[in-house]
């Protein structure tokens, strides 16, 4: 039985108007290591290979920092985003008892970048699954946003003996856009359109897709994260993986396989999000019913036996961005519920 719990309160904090957001960002940032770009905890190096190449993940490891209750959250990161995105919610979870494991993806942020590498949701999961067994990590309930929502939910399908709870927040892969019609594209196509990526571009995206037209200061952080990782030497290499990940999601869609989950699960969605891989290349009318979280968080909550489904209808792709306060007391007096169901 799906348990739906809707969260609507008016947005109390300032927000910049749509037309001065679009404002150029400029970053000192250039590097594609975000080796200048700090993390809010000490950063780790899992050293591993991978396809015949040694490669290596970024990782926090946060301890709890109230009573431990012997259980460990691992977070996810999306495509756009990086661990780094996770740090207003690693401190709620540390201080109600949970220790807290934040990767980044190999090809993503502070973890390798390899010029040839074949990715796959299927690879990325072993790649964390390994990370997790040498730090010593059993049954962690494990939380993704965004691409990592979709990484998350192969997670779940590969080793679900192996997790105590999934937690899903705006997860992309709800929907197959190539079979919807979204027209394919090879990677070369998609690496010169990365190569065209900078802030202003990267914000006018996120204004649009994640936050409604709502602007924050606060978000301009997260623009100058990834926009640094496009700049100066080594910024062609980031593009490069982004094409190859972005191939990989348009690929692999999940939706076809969540009714297979099995593990206790938490849905929370900000239902004002839009977010579709492809959807710029879409016939219009198309792209208008592509997205559509609201009827697409319900529908799979649906598929995902005794999933709980948390939603937040004034918020879009980044609720625990837009929300922090909100979505962590959400988080919290749900995480439980879910992960003790096993």
């Amino acid at each position: 039985m799906m348990k739906r719990i809707a969260r609507a309160t008016t947005l109390v904090l300032g927000i910049a108007l749509a037309g001065a957001s679009l404002m150029p960002v400029r970053s000192a940032l250039a590097d594609p290591m975000l080796a200048d770009f700090d993390y809010p905890h000490e950063v780790r190096r899992f050293e591993f290979t991978s396809q015949g190449q040694p490669l290596s993940m970024a990782y926090m490891d946060v301890p709890a920092t109230a009573d431990p209750n012997g259980r460990t959250v691992v977070l996810l990161h999306g495509k756009n985003f990086c661990g780094a995105t996770w740090e207003g919610v690693i401190r709620p979870l540390t201080e109600a008892g949970y220790r807290v494991v934040v990767p980044d993806q190999v090809g993503f942020c502070k973890s390798s970048k390899p010029r040839a590498y074949q990715f796959g949701l299927h690879q990325l999961a072993a790649n964390t699954r390994a990370l997790l067994d040498q730090a010593g990590v059993s049954d962690p309930i494990v939380m993704g946003h965004s691409m990592g929502g979709m990484l998350a939910m192969r997670y779940a399908l590969m080793y679900q003996d192996e997790m105590s709870g999934l937690v899903l927040v705006n997860p992309i892969g709800l929907e197959d856009w190539k079979a919807e019609g979204v027209p394919v594209v090879t990677v070369d196509e998609l690496y010169k359109s990365e190569l065209k990526t900078g802030a202003d571009s990267i914000k006018k995206y996120q204004l649009s897709t994640y936050y409604n037209g709502e602007w924050r200061p606060g978000y301009d952080r997260w623009v100058e994260m990834l926009a640094g990782m496009y700049r100066g030497e080594g910024g062609d290499l980031v593009a490069w993986n982004q094409a190859l990940t972005s191939d990989m999601v348009f690929m692999q869609p999940v939706v076809h396989e969540v009714q297979n989950i099995r593990v206790p699960t938490l849905l929370m969605i900000g239902e004002r999000d839009t977010t579709a891989i492809g959807k710029n290349r879409a016939p219009a009318e198309l792209a208008k019913r592509l997205g559509n979280y609201a009827e697409l968080g319900r529908r799979t909550a649906g598929r995902i036996g005794g999933s709980v489904l948390v939603t937040f209808p004034d918020l879009g792709h980044s609720p625990q961005v837009q929300a922090p306060d909100r979505f962590n007391a959400a988080l919290l007096e749900n995480l439980g519920q879910v992960s003790a169901q096993r």
